[in-house]
């Protein structure tokens, strides 16, 4: 009878059943961006609704910024942050370059529009300080990213001079992230959008004024205040209807070193973030690397049951921290007419077939002329390729295994050759 039991919450939890009459349980996601707190500043004050939160499923060491003096190297600035994280690319190609956000590519999509294509009957929803995240980032009733809707919005408030009297001190945005903490969590209790970003501003603020100081950790710890609160409807949509519930709340980049005061360089610190989920159990890639922020679009992909399409899925830069993924860290060297690759083995089952092609037409909204080139083991970790009939100054490498894909640009020098 006991391994009957055992074996029966197994399979509940493979299938997202309900232990109530076997009903599967609905998929709703929220992901909430608290702005400019490095790890190690988050790790000295206690916020004791993160760790809750982190106790169920885990907090991970992360970073912004691509990689550095490399072709994806990305500034750790606010709005390229987010948008890193809602397209799953680095700045080489969503383009969004800075708080301006002057010229976003809308060719990489974003997870609302990836949701939306898919899911068109289900709801979706931000709470914001900022109204750009919305109507520029995501991109809400605009033709260029399809004309979705952005269902719910909790947002402008920024520009509410009357109700949010602007001050020296900045205690408006204070208030305004409690207005949007209490927005998302009265919404997210009453209605259940499938699909949710909140953000919130006020750390930041206390960070550019004040550094390290005590009033950035008092905005860190009413930061955690005001997660619990949204993080409590969550347990309320849970216990009382058919739903489960993803959350991952993370930070757009870390502070300098010398002051706190800071941020948009490739310091250390400036690069540093985490994230905090209520998922269980996380994968080797999150155990053994160091995740970006660009891996949180695949993950609640994965979480979500939204599929990709393979065009889409060979521009991500990120890798699922959920779920069983193939390999991670992939580098590409050119060695004497050769491409040199090599990854690292996190599951060694099936092939890794390798395109490449010597176009970027997808940053147009074109398809890329990928050729076929060899299908490997995963657990080789390496192989070379001659590049026999592809002479180019440019190339774009894809992996394809079976849990997950990985990409790379190689762009040589006029003397490579």
């Amino acid at each position: 009878m006991k391994n009957l039991c055992i074996a029966l919450i197994f399979l509940i939890e493979v299938l997202g059943l309900s232990p109530v009459f076997g009903q599967k349980f609905i998929k709703k996601t929220v992901f909430i961006i608290v702005d400019g707190i490095s790890a190690d500043a988050l790790e000295k004050v206690n916020t004791p609704n993160l760790n809750r939160i982190a106790s169920i499923g885990g907090y991970i060491r992360s970073h912004v910024g691509g990689d550095i003096g490399e072709y994806n190297q990305t500034p750790t600035v606010s709005a390229v942050s987010y948008n890193s994280l809602l397209t799953g690319t680095w700045v080489n190609k969503h383009h969004v370059t800075g708080n301006d956000i002057k010229e976003p590519n809308y060719n990489y999509w974003t997870l609302f529009r990836y949701f939306k294509d898919q899911y068109p009957e289900k709801k979706t929803a931000i709470f914001s300080s900022w109204l750009d995240n919305r109507t520029k980032l995501v991109g809400d009733h605009n033709p260029m990213t399809g004309d979705i809707p952005v269902d719910y919005h909790f947002d402008g408030y920024e520009n509410d001079t009357v109700q949010f009297k602007h001050d020296k001190e900045d205690t408006y945005m204070h208030r305004i992230d409690e207005k949007v903490s209490d927005m998302a969590s009265s919404t997210i209790e009453r209605l259940a959008p499938d699909l949710s970003w909140v953000y919130l501003e006020w750390t930041d603020d206390m960070g550019h004024m004040h550094g390290d100081g005590p009033e950035f950790t008092q905005a860190i710890e009413y930061m955690d205040a005001q997660i619990g609160r949204i993080y409590k409807a969550l347990e309320y949509r849970h216990s009382h209807f058919h739903e489960d519930w993803l959350i991952f709340i993370t930070t757009d980049h870390g502070r300098d070193a010398k002051t706190g005061r800071g941020h948009g360089g490739q310091s250390p610190r400036e690069r540093s973030t985490w994230m905090v989920t209520n998922f269980r159990p996380l994968n080797n890639y999150a155990q053994y690397f160091t995740p970006g922020i660009v891996d949180i679009l695949p993950s609640i992909a994965r979480f979500m049951d939204i599929k990709i399409p393979m065009e889409r899925s060979r521009e991500l830069d990120g890798i699922s921290v959920l779920g069983p993924v193939s390999m991670a860290g992939l580098t590409v060297n050119y060695i004497q007419n050769h491409l040199d690759l090599s990854w690292k083995v996190l599951n060694k089952e099936g092939t890794a077939k390798i395109y490449i092609s010597t176009t970027n037409n997808f940053k147009e909204g074109k398809p890329d002329d990928y050729r076929f080139i060899t299908e490997v083991p995963v657990n080789n970790a390496h192989v070379s390729i001659p590049l026999i009939g592809m002479p180019s100054n440019f190339y774009k490498v894809v992996l394809e295994a079976p849990y997950n894909t990985l990409n790379k640009w190689i762009i040589l020098n006029e003397n490579s050759n």
